[in-house]
């Protein structure tokens, strides 16, 4: 049969476009995703110590009656139950959670009981679920136990089908037990693992004595225990994650010194830091050797001789070397001594909290109270519905004759129990209890037995309601259990509490003994080092070959490069590559500063011995547009490949770089030959990352371009982009008030015979040679003596050939 016309007209889809500014979609769409992953994935709950996928796993594996007295069953379809009722994520998560549960090295107690490859402390990851089999390990059932007497709430799983408990009863401390560790939103939590039988001590205390302290705390529990046993350093750390939840501890791996063969010694490693994996622990410490070989070039041999019977890795030393100190440096740059950070943070009353160990252990025995009182409920309700029962069995009993005479006298079951009811004053209950009562439990023994069962009950119900109606009973009843626990899974401490000891090791020195070098940065842009032998054979043949800085420092020198878009760039000279013959290529500016950008150029390169930071004299700081900046040397001790040395504004450049000895003034000249001295004791220090302050006021269109801190007694040469030059003495520029427009330097001829603006200039103590630069390649050498002193208005005098186009472009002293 075929649809009629109307059906086949498309229907027009409904829209609704909501507009919303980006702020408000961000919020509603990140808080709510934030949340999700702080209280269903990350962060585990402080009563049961568990994430939701650990113990969605415990519980699927619950029902699937996977206890230790079962055969293993296959992780896949433990994995594929959880993820079809309660877990709607990735396999991955599932069965990574299930993994490390079942990893002796991961877990201070462990819960699930693994059958094949479950990874290695080695870091080798577990073989596919569907070769691993598994079920769950009897400290497993001390999280589960009590769960089908009401004793936890259960909410609906993703698609309301199913029933999935919101915590586990853990009738033992498992959050301090096994710790936990993730990564939510905006939020971490690592909470370390502590012995079995420490943490329930702690428990039981503070049941026994709320107020007791911190400090009474650790006297039952002092401090973490790994699974992977080590050495914990005793240090304030461990008292203040107990306190705060929040710590740096110092674990380090369990090592010994033996006799080796041929008077060697070794090093022989037998348990490794918590998380610590060996394989991955011995390549770094082979790769430290190879890199520090003047600290550990005694060591002759690395190998891992673990094998079924347990860890031990060796480190054989060569003869004569102190084991101590090899140690020490393995201590201070290896995973050999690892810091772990303490930071206890779970989920309490549905929120994210971070808490010490008071605190834990209070919501703890909460939880504790709660799942005890709503067992005793349950029992209490059965043991009530069952002496109820009882009840009217002993009335059947006591008159047997009459209820058999009144039950064979009935036409039909219904009648019969009316009957009953009405005669005895029996409830539907009982009176169906009668009827459905076997005959043998009529025998002489039986009546006898089922006097006893109902004498049993009534005690039962009222031992149980003296625990509801008395805290103490309450506390003693969670307590007894604890402590059967405690006597069932308990162990020794793994991780033995040391000395802090790191004071008095003392790491041998790693850095070699200083070389002579010499650096150079050419005009074709190429950082080199040279040995200073070949530099002085050197022959600079073309323009782009000859230096434009030159430094003579040693290997144990930093150098510091700073540009005109004012960054600094600090390399180690070492960095910088050496090369044996003047003509042989260096490393371009790109390829040496990381992060450089195109068109920016190297201003100043300083060299500063490392670790004499704080010792070095002020840096003082000249921009194009007139600012100027002092600031302390030690500010620029900055970690990092690039930084900001001055905070530069409206399209500044930075002009110069100073190190500050003793000079009293400071002079600037700008290209349309304006000139100021003021008193370098006028500019304030500030910080790194500041613009400093106002120095010459400029008109529209000039810029500083050469600046130097002074003495009265100095000299200043000024070269003009037609070449000419005079020599002017630093007395005849008056000191003045910084941030003026100054005195003017240079007099032009209006046929600009004499230039236009300011070449280039230098500050003149004692008489040295000095290269001018002009456009077209030229370059003419002359002594500053040879330059005539003239007043500071002056025009001066011709001294280089600029025809044409070929100005003056640059005027330094000769390298």
């Amino acid at each position: 049969m075929g649809r009629k016309k109307d059906d086949m007209t498309p229907k027009p889809i409904a829209q609704s476009i909501v507009q919303a500014p980006m702020e408000e979609v961000m919020h509603q769409s990140m808080i709510p995703y934030a949340e999700h992953v702080i209280l269903e994935r990350a962060l585990p709950r402080v009563e049961d110590g568990l994430k939701p996928v650990q113990r969605r796993i415990l519980f699927t594996m619950n029902e699937l009656g996977m206890t230790p007295d079962k055969p293993h069953r296959k992780c896949a379809r433990i994995v594929g139950d959880c993820l079809g009722k309660y877990h709607p994520h990735g396999d991955t998560s599932v069965y990574d959670a299930m993994v490390r549960m079942a990893q002796p090295y991961s877990l201070r107690g462990l819960l699930v009981d693994g059958h094949g490859n479950f990874g290695s402390i080695d870091g080798d990851s577990a073989a596919a679920m569907r070769y691993t089999e598994a079920r769950m390990a009897p400290l497993a059932l001390e999280m589960l136990r009590d769960i089908d007497k009401d004793t936890v709430s259960f909410s609906f799983n993703f698609d309301d089908t199913l029933k999935e408990p919101d915590m586990l009863p853990a009738r033992y401390p498992n959050l301090l037990v096994n710790g936990a560790s993730g990564i939510a939103v905006g939020l971490a939590t690592n909470i370390p693992p502590h012995n079995l039988r420490e943490a329930i001590d702690a428990v039981v205390a503070q049941m026994e004595d709320p107020d007791i302290t911190v400090d009474g705390l650790m006297k039952y529990i002092p401090a973490p225990d790994f699974p992977t046993g080590g050495f914990l350093l005793r240090t304030p750390e461990i008292r203040r994650a107990y306190e705060c939840g929040r710590a740096k501890l110092t674990v380090r791996a369990r090592v010994h010194v033996e006799d080796g063969p041929s008077g060697r010694k070794l090093i022989v490693i037998t348990e490794v830091p918590y998380q610590v994996p060996k394989a991955a622990m011995l390549e770094k410490i082979l790769r430290l050797s190879e890199e520090r070989k003047a600290q550990l070039g005694g060591i002759h041999d690395i190998r891992d001789e673990s094998d079924r019977t347990g860890l031990r890795a060796v480190i054989e030393l060569k003869r004569d070397v102190d084991p101590q100190k090899v140690l020490a440096v393995l201590y201070k740059y290896s995973d050999l001594q690892v810091t772990f950070g303490v930071n206890m943070v779970a989920i309490a009353n549905g929120k994210p909290k971070q808490m010490g160990l008071k605190e834990i252990i209070h919501y703890y025995v909460e939880h504790q109270k709660s799942v005890v009182t709503r067992r005793t409920r349950y029992e209490l309700s059965q043991a009530k519905a069952r002496e109820h029962i009882l009840q009217g069995l002993m009335i059947a009993v006591d008159n047997l004759d009459e209820v058999i005479a009144l039950i064979r006298g009935s036409k039909n079951a219904k009648e019969a129990k009316e009957g009953l009811m009405a005669r005895f004053a029996l409830t539907d209950v009982q009176a169906q209890a009668i009827l459905d009562l076997r005959l043998q439990r009529l025998t002489g023994l039986e009546i006898l037995t089922l006097r006893k069962e109902y004498d049993e009950v009534l005690r039962l119900i009222d031992k149980l309601e003296g625990i509801l109606k008395s805290d103490k009973k309450l506390l003693g009843v969670i307590k007894k259990e604890m402590l059967e626990i405690r006597e069932r899974f308990g162990d020794e401490r793994r991780t033995q509490i040391v000395d802090d000891d790191t004071q008095a090791m003392t790491v041998p020195e790693e850095q070699p003994e200083p070389e002579d070098t010499v650096f150079l940065l050419t005009r074709g842009g190429q950082a080199r080092r040279i040995a200073p032998k070949a530099f002085e054979k050197a022959e600079f043949k073309t323009p782009e070959e000859l230096p434009r800085c030159l430094i003579r420092i040693q290997t144990d020198y930093s150098l510091y490069f700073f540009t005109d878009a004012g960054n600094c760039y600090p390399v180690s000279t070492t960095a910088v590559p050496e090369i044996v013959r003047a003509k042989d290529r260096g490393l371009t500016l790109g390829g040496l500063l990381m992060g450089l950008e195109d068109g920016e150029q190297v201003v100043r390169v300083l060299a500063i011995q490392n670790g004499s930071l704080e010792r070095t004299e002020d840096l003082l700081f000249v921009t194009c547009q007139g600012m100027i900046k002092r600031t302390a040397a030690a500010e620029y001790g900055v970690r990092k490949a690039k930084f900001a040395a001055i905070n530069l504004k409206g399209g500044d450049k930075l002009q110069a770089v100073h190190v500050l000895s003793d000079e009293p003034n400071m002079l600037l000249l700008s290209r349309n030959a304006m000139s100021i001295q003021f008193a370098l004791q006028s500019v304030p220090v500030t910080g790194r990352t500041t613009a400093g302050v106002k120095a010459m006021a400029l008109e529209l269109g000039d810029a500083v371009v050469f600046s130097s801190p002074v003495y009265p007694e100095g000299e200043a040469v000024l070269f003009s982009d037609r070449g000419y030059a005079k020599r002017v003495l630093i007395v005849d520029f008056d000191i003045q008030n910084r941030n003026g427009k100054g005195l003017r330097a240079f007099t032009f001829n209006k046929n600009s015979s004499n230039g236009t603006r300011v070449a280039g200039a230098l500050y003149v103590r004692e008489p040295f040679d000095f290269t001018v630069w002009q456009q077209g390649g030229m370059q003419s050498t002359m002594n500053t003596d040879a330059v005539m002193i003239e007043p500071r208005a002056s025009k001066g005098r011709p001294y280089v050939m600029a025809l044409m186009d070929d100005v003056v472009t640059e005027v330094s002293a000769k390298i």
